[in-house]
């Protein structure tokens, strides 16, 4: 377990636009930043950052959080993982208590295949560098390929020695099984023998945007008819093809500074581009783009260039995922190079000044560039040429419409002039592909409704309808008021903290998670003599309170106008509105044990058989009925407005 005073030394140093600016392009509004989530497809930003209260907030798909947290869900990492990996970034030693064997068996459980992914990357690596056959056969290959030892170390790069079994041999005396070697695609069985899968090749590291190793890329280096030129790790629960691009871990920070990334078809391309000097670059390893491949690039920048070599089948093979980068709104440009040219030969020869200088000079759009290859494909076959329009009015038609209506507006100009066809035939096109792509997703949303089994509801649309927040919205509105206003002053009370600690009883809170955090609080108050500052509530490690915090503090409920009107209270603006925040949370825990006691006596009523005690007893619940009126008189409810149901 992680000590208690390591985390909060974390949590001190650890600043979320920082952080998380490590994983998203953000961009500077207000007191705030903004970005395309990363956590599902957006085109228009909603995914807030708040540095001074060192949370995010995603307005469109609901996540939020803490600094912990966003390490957590988007490395998919557990709570200590996601300590350990800020405190490494910031540099800080953190110091850990004993274990138990129950907690490092389900550590090790949890941890399994990524621990086993970072020793193989290790022993191949080392294989490479210190191994007499390693040395012999991978670094020599390596070394014909110009790579300098800086780049093999940024890269990870290795050597799986031949033998069959050797690193079978090494990783079953490290202790890892046979059932997690196999899972993890380095091992496979057969005729009761198990044998190294990459045995004879050059070993790539694929590796997360952090620099966790998801599984292998490996090259054969003898010729051979039967075997594969590359292999890679099969999908498993680390690693996933459509959702992983090699080199971002490496190209990540340039790509962000130059707002632009650079994609190639290969290992190689990648790494021979990085020690020529140019290093905004990713692999898609052969497959077209994919949606989650996108949503990775999409985080750091929406300028993607695509390198070809002029090879037809991979061009074309490219070509495929580009209506997905159009629709998500991506400036998609390419490059053809050099015939005879790929990215390994063509920088090795230039140099990354004369590199960019020809990619400016020869960048040219999606759509120019799918007329040009389709043209020469179609010639005079009026048949070949119908289906060539279709599939240039479904790539425009991909464009957003509202956003970029100029863009379309230019493409479907430029494209009736080249394939001389009527522009109003082409829009017509065009439209037609939008509406049947809308039909189609609203097909999808109503059989994803029809599977939920909704209730029916009539509901009543109203200019305004008003509705009280619920019990647990206002026992989480009464934690917000401690973290946001609890040092400040309150009529004769020292603070609101003061305020607060004296009028609620703490037993009406019945939202465990809610009372955890006031009772955490109180006591870091009773116990510092201060009160906790907010990084203090950033250190609790359930992910669900952390939603629940970043959506409490980035969100304010709004006050209805019809405030005044029905409760004759006048709402104060700026820093004072914390006043009327606190009044109307004192109320409903005020309202709420006026009713626990009105519910007490009402039940005493009914069992009392003594006629004067009875009478006794319903005057009390006249004056607690009357103390009730007195306090929804004086103070309201918080109002919200809300579509009413029923």
């Amino acid at each position: 377990m992680i000590a208690q005073e390591s985390i909060q030394e974390v949590m001190m140093r650890a600043d979320v636009v920082d952080v998380l600016g490590q994983f998203v392009r953000l961009k500077k509004r207000g007191a705030n930043y903004i970005a395309v989530c990363p956590f599902h497809n957006e085109k228009t930003p909603s995914f807030y950052v708040s540095p001074a209260k060192g949370i995010y907030k995603c307005f469109g798909c609901g996540k939020g959080g803490n600094v912990v947290t966003f390490i957590q869900d988007h490395e998919k990492l557990t709570y200590p993982e996601a300590i350990k990996w800020l405190a490494d970034y910031y540099k800080i030693e953190i110091q850990e208590t004993e274990k138990t064997p129950e907690q490092k068996e389900k550590q090790l459980a949890e941890e399994s295949l990524r621990i086993l992914n970072e020793y193989a990357a290790q022993y191949f690596q080392d294989i490479l560098l210190n191994d007499e056959e390693g040395q012999a056969v991978g670094l020599s290959y390596f070394k014909q390929r110009g790579f300098r030892k800086e780049i093999l170390d940024k890269f990870r790069l290795g050597y799986c020695p031949e033998g069959y079994d050797k690193f079978y041999n090494a990783a079953t005396e490290k202790g890892y099984s046979e059932e997690l070697l196999e899972k993890s695609g380095l091992v496979k069985a057969r005729n009761g023998r198990h044998f190294d899968v990459y045995h004879g090749r050059v070993i790539f590291p694929i590796q997360s945007m952090t620099g966790r190793v998801l599984g292998f890329g490996a090259r054969i280096l003898k010729k051979t008819e039967k075997a594969p030129k590359y292999i890679n790790t099969p999908e498993n629960e680390l690693y996933n093809k459509s959702r992983v691009l090699y080199g971002l871990h490496q190209s990540r920070q340039m790509i962000n500074k130059l707002d632009e990334c650079f994609l190639v078809e290969g290992y190689t391309d990648v790494i021979s581009l990085h020690q020529g000097g140019v290093e905004n670059v990713v692999s898609s390893s052969g497959t077209s783009l994919t949606e989650g491949q996108l949503r990775l690039i999409g985080q750091l920048t929406k300028n993607l260039t695509i390198l070809y070599d002029g090879d037809a089948a991979g061009v074309k093979a490219a070509l495929r995922g580009l209506d997905l980068a159009l629709e998500q709104s991506f400036n998609v440009k390419l490059v053809l190079l050099p015939e005879g040219e790929d990215p390994d030969s063509f920088i090795q020869e230039t140099g990354a000044n004369k590199f960019h200088d020809y990619v400016k000079e020869n960048k040219k759009d999606v759509i120019g560039f799918k007329l040009e290859v389709g043209l020469k494909e179609v010639g005079n076959d009026p048949v070949q040429k119908s289906k060539l329009v279709n599939e240039i009015a479904e790539s425009i038609s991909r464009i957003n419409k509202t956003e970029d209506f100029a863009l379309q507006d230019h493409y479907i100009k430029e494209a009736s002039k080249t394939l001389d066809v009527d522009p109003t035939g082409l829009v017509n096109l065009v439209n037609k592909h939008i509406r049947d792509r809308l039909e189609q997703e609203r097909r999808n949303r109503q059989h994803a409704k029809e599977a939920q089994e909704p209730v029916p509801q009539e509901v009543v649309y109203q200019d305004e309808v008003i509705e009280p927040k619920t019990e647990e919205d206002q026992e989480w509105e009464l934690v917000r008021i401690l973290i946001e206003h609890g040092g400040k002053d309150y009529e004769d009370y020292d603070s609101v903290s003061t305020l607060v600690y004296e009028r609620v009883d703490p037993e009406l809170i019945t939202d465990t998670d809610a009372r955890m955090i006031y009772d955490s609080y109180f006591a870091y108050k009773s116990e510092k003599g201060a009160l906790p500052e907010q990084s203090f509530f950033s250190s609790f490690s359930e992910s669900n309170i952390q939603q629940r915090l970043a959506t409490l503090l980035h969100t304010r409920n709004e006050i209805s106008h019809n405030w005044k009107d029905i409760y004759g209270i006048e709402t104060l603006n700026g820093e004072l509105n914390y006043i009327n925040e606190i009044d109307s949370a004192l109320s409903f825990f005020e309202l709420k044990k006026l009713k626990l006691v009105q519910e007490e006596v009402l039940n005493r009523i009914k069992n009392e058989k003594d006629a004067a005690k009875q009478l006794a007893l319903q005057t009390k619940l006249m004056e607690l009925k009357f103390a009730e009126a007195d306090i929804l008189k004086k103070s309201g409810t918080v109002i919200v407005k809300k579509i009413v149901k029923r």
